[in-house]
């Protein structure tokens, strides 16, 4: 497995890392714990170092899962987590207050059964809290050792820059992929110029450019997608002419959609690190096998060429949640 370095303070990571929400929280049933713990090991032993959770992923149990499945490798590996909602639960709201942050850190701690957070990122923006009261704070726990890097998720460029003039941001997490490429406009270019680093998650978009979802797939109930306008049946069928495009270039390089698109992702910066999710050790194969695939500026440029034609249709979240980005 390829490295990566996140930030100007030398966070290696794998090329690819594993986002481990799907396994308890968002997807659907949560995973049988032994068969999740079981995909996160070999998702190791395959080379990966880096693992994603957070406190709100389920809340609370995808951290403990990803505490007792990395324990054995505890030094190996590069885990993150983050703070930011009200009790750890998405739908009562931000807070990132310094003692909610110190609280959180504590509590993750324990769950995650080790005496330091490799990267710890504030989840949303909160608006109520000065963006360098936050980077104090996590600088402060940084001083203390019991984080090691700054992360943000979803942040637009005010708060990044606020942040960073504090502590410096290792990495920003947010949606990025074939299928949302809004970073491209200004956040990509910041993060350049800033030297801080890139994690996209959904780089598969939530699922749609693997080509295993159509118009006709139906979503367990608390699945998330079924509240996410670009996952109406109307907005899958439509934009089932992405796959398909990806699908037929993937042909060409003896690869899947998910590998192309996952390669697509690594060929566009050497800093950015996506963390695909999976409950299926098949797909784990499939998703790491895109480390390999190669792709020329020719190859690029055709996967640019045929993706210029269409036009992804439906918005990435219900409005609610879409009003907790890019602040």
């Amino acid at each position: 497995m390829k490295k990566r370095i996140l930030g100007k303070d030398g966070l290696e990571v794998s090329a690819l890392g594993l986002g481990c929400m799907g396994l308890s929280f968002g997807y659907g049933p949560a995973a049988d714990r032994q068969e999740a713990i079981k995909l996160i090991r070999a998702a190791f032993e395959q080379g990966v170092t880096f693992f994603d959770t957070a406190e709100a992923y389920g809340p609370f149990v995808n951290e403990e899962l990803l505490g007792e499945a990395l324990a054995p490798f505890r030094d190996q590996v590069v885990i993150a987590t983050k703070f930011g909602f009200v009790g750890g639960e998405v739908n009562k709201g931000v807070d990132s207050r310094p003692a909610t942050i110190r609280a959180v850190a504590e509590a993750s701690l324990k769950r995650l059964k080790t005496d330091r957070i490799d990267l710890f990122y504030q989840h949303r923006v909160d608006p109520n809290v000065p963006m360098e009261e936050v980077a104090g704070t996590i600088k402060d726990l940084i001083r203390e050792g019991k984080v090691k890097h700054f992360g943000m998720s979803e942040a637009g460029v005010q708060s990044i820059r606020r942040a960073h003039a504090v502590q410096p941001v290792a990495a920003l997490q947010s949606e990025y992929s074939l299928w949302w490429r809004e970073p491209e406009k200004e956040i990509l270019p910041t993060l350049e110029e800033l030297g801080i680093g890139f994690v996209p998650f959904s780089p598969l978009g939530k699922g749609f450019l693997t080509g295993k979802i159509n118009d006709k797939t139906k979503f367990a109930s608390n699945d998330f997608r079924n509240i996410v306008p670009r996952f109406s049946e109307e907005n899958r069928k439509a934009n089932q002419a992405l796959v398909d495009v990806l699908s037929k270039l993937a042909a060409g390089k003896n690869a899947t959609p998910a590998q192309l698109a996952l390669a697509w992702l690594l060929a566009q910066k050497p800093w950015i690190a996506p963390i695909p999710g999976t409950t299926k050790l098949n797909r784990l194969e499939e998703n790491l096998g895109a480390v390999g695939v190669e792709l020329s500026a020719n190859d690029l440029s055709d996967i640019e060429e045929a993706a210029a034609g269409i036009t992804v249709q439906g918005a990435r979240y219900p409005q609610h949640l879409q009003e907790r980005v890019g602040k």
